[in-house]
C-alpha cells in the first residue's frame, strides 16, 4: 500500500481536488491519502484564533461568515448530485455553528488547536464525499481516533500502529483510506498538532505504522532542487537523495521538507518521494537509505544567522570550560548551528537571537565576546566522506571571493558548511552551482 499525502495547495480548489481524485485511484491498488486543510484555510482559522485572543468576536464572526461562504460556493462547483450537495452541506454547517460556539467562552491556546483543526476535518469530508459519488470506495479515519502523542509531546508510534491496524480492519475491501494530515490528540486526550513537518509528518508515521510501500509527498514543485530556485538561474531537480542528506538541506533550507518529518520512514526503511501535482509525470525526488557515491547533490542557504565568538586564555588546557560554555545556550533553549574550536577559542552559530544579550552577558563571565549578525550558512551536500579527496577543496575554490567567517566539515558524511555575510549569498549560491554543476 502507498501513503499519498497532498498539501493545502493540492487541494485548494474544487478542480484540484478532482484532480487529486484521478491521482489517486490510477494505481488500481488500495491507498491511504493524508490531506491538508484548503489552501487560505488555516490562515483564516488562525486569524479567527487571534480576533478571539483580542476579545474580539464581531471580527471573528466576520471571518468565519467569509470563509463559510468560500466553501458553500466550492460545493455547487465539486458536486453534481443534489444529496451530495444537501450532505457536504450539513456537515459544512455544523462545522461552522462549531466555529462560531468559541465566540462566546473564555478563549485559551486549548480552543486555538481546536479551531486550527477544523480546516482538515473539512477538506477530508469534501474530498471523501467526492470520491463516493462517482463511485469510488473510499472511507474517512479521524486522525483524531489514532494518531496521539506521549507526555513529551512525540508521537506515540505503538498506540498509533495498533490503533490503525484495528480501525482499517473494520473497513475491509476499501480503496482508498483517507485521513486528517497534522492534527492529533496529545497524552492527555486533547486536541494539538504535530507542528514539525504537520502533514508529512502524519504520512511518514502512518507509512510506518502500515508497513507502507512508499509514502509520497505531493507539493506544488518536481522534489528537491540542486540550488535555491528563488535565487539561483538553471536549477535541476535532485532525483535521488539518501535520507541524510534530505535532512541536511531541509534544516539549512530547503523548504519542501521539515527535517524530522521523514525519520520514521527512514528508519522503517519506506522511501519518500516528492513529486508535483502540477506536473504528475514528473520524476521528483526519491528519499531513501541508499547513497549515491562519490557524488555532490544540492546546496542551500539558511538565513538570519548569528555568529558569536568567546576568547579566553582560561581555554587553553582547561577541562569542563566548553561545558560551561554549552550549558548557557542550553539554559535559554537556544539551539547551536555550527561549531569551531581553537586552542583559546571557540564560535558558534545560531539562528534564534530571542535571548542573545542574555547569553552573551553570561558569555562574558568566561572571556572575551564578539558578535556578527546578519550572517548566512551555506551547506554543501551529498556524499562528503572524508575519503573522497577533494571534494571540500571544489567547495572552497567556489568561494575564494567570498569572505568565510566559519567552515564546519567533518561533523557529517554528508555536509559541509560555510558562514557568510547574507549580503554575499547570492552571489555565494551561484558560484558553487556555476563550480560544482555545470560542466
Amino acid at each position: 500500500m502507498k501513503v499519498m499525502k497532498f498539501g493545502g495547495t493540492s487541494v485548494g480548489s474544487p478542480e484540484r481536488m478532482k484532480e487529486v481524485t484521478a491521482l489517486v485511484t490510477k494505481f488500481n491498488e488500495p491507498v491511504f491519502v493524508v490531506l491538508s486543510a484548503m489552501s487560505g484555510t488555516t490562515n483564516s482559522l488562525v486569524e479567527i484564533s487571534d480576533y478571539l485572543y483580542k476579545k474580539n468576536p464581531d471580527g471573528a464572526n466576520e471571518v468565519i461568515n467569509r470563509l463559510e461562504q468560500k466553501y458553500d460556493k466550492h460545493v455547487d462547483e465539486l458536486y453534481s448530485k443534489d444529496e451530495t450537495k444537501a450532505a457536504t452541506r450539513e456537515f459544512l454547517k455544523s462545522e461552522f455553528d462549531y466555529l462560531r460556539s468559541f465566540t462566546k467562552e473564555l478563549f485559551t491556546s486549548f480552543e486555538e488547536k481546536s479551531i486550527v483543526a477544523q480546516g482538515e476535518m473539512m477538506s477530508t469530508n469534501m474530498v471523501v464525499n467526492y470520491m463516493n459519488e462517482i463511485g469510488i470506495k473510499a472511507v474517512l479515519l479521524n486522525a483524531l481516533d489514532f494518531m496521539r502523542t506521549d507526555k513529551n509531546a512525540e508521537p506515540d508510534p505503538v498506540y498509533i500502529k495498533e490503533k490503525l491496524a484495528a480501525l482499517m480492519q473494520e473497513h475491509e475491501g476499501v480503496q482508498v483510506f483517507l485521513t486528517q494530515g497534522f492534527i492529533c490528540r496529545n497524552a492527555y486526550g486533547e486536541i494539538d498538532n504535530l507542528q514539525r513537518g504537520g502533514s508529512d509528518y502524519t504520512a511518514s508515521l502512518i507509512g510506518a505504522a502500515i508497513g507502507a510501500d512508499e509514502i509520497q509527498i505531493w507539493t506544488d514543485i518536481d522534489g528537491m532542487h540542486n540550488n535555491d530556485p528563488r535565487v539561483v538561474d538553471g536549477t535541476e531537480p535532485v532525483h535521488q537523495l539518501h535520507f541524510e542528506e534530505a535532512a541536511e538541506l531541509a534544516y539549512f533550507g530547503a523548504k519542501i521538507l521539515h527535517p524530522t518529518c521523514v525519520q520514521p520512514a527512514k528508519y522503517a526503511g519506506i522511501p519518500v518521494r516528492l513529486l508535483n501535482t502540477m506536473d504528475p509525470e514528473a520524476e521528483g525526488t526519491t528519499i531513501s537509505n541508499k547513497t549515491e557515491y562519490g557524488k555532490i547533490k544540492a546546496i542551500a542557504a539558511k538565513d538570519n544567522i548569528t555568529a558569536i565568538k568567546i576568547k579566553s586564555s582560561r581555554m587553553l588546557l582547561a577541562t569542563g570550560f566548553l561545558r560551561k560554555v554549552f550549558e548557557i545556550f542550553e539554559s535559554y533553549q537556544t539551539p547551536i548551528d555550527m561549531v569551531c574550536t581553537s586552542e583559546v577559542g571557540v564560535s558558534m552559530s545560531i539562528d534564534n537571537s530571542a535571548h542573545l544579550g542574555e547569553i552573551v552577558d553570561e558569555l562574558k563571565k568566561y572571556g572575551t565576546v564578539t558578535v556578527d549578525t546578519n550572517m548566512c550558512i551555506i551547506c554543501v551536500v551529498g556524499d562528503l566522506d572524508w575519503s573522497n579527496v577533494g571534494f571540500e577543496t571544489i567547495a572552497l575554490d567556489a568561494l575564494k571571493d567570498i569572505p568565510v567567517r566559519m567552515v564546519s566539515y567533518g561533523g557529517s558524511n554528508y555536509n559541509i558548511s560555510f558562514l557568510i555575510r547574507e549580503e554575499d549569498k547570492k552571489r555565494a549560491l551561484q558560484k558553487l552551482s556555476d563550480t560544482i554543476f555545470k560542466k
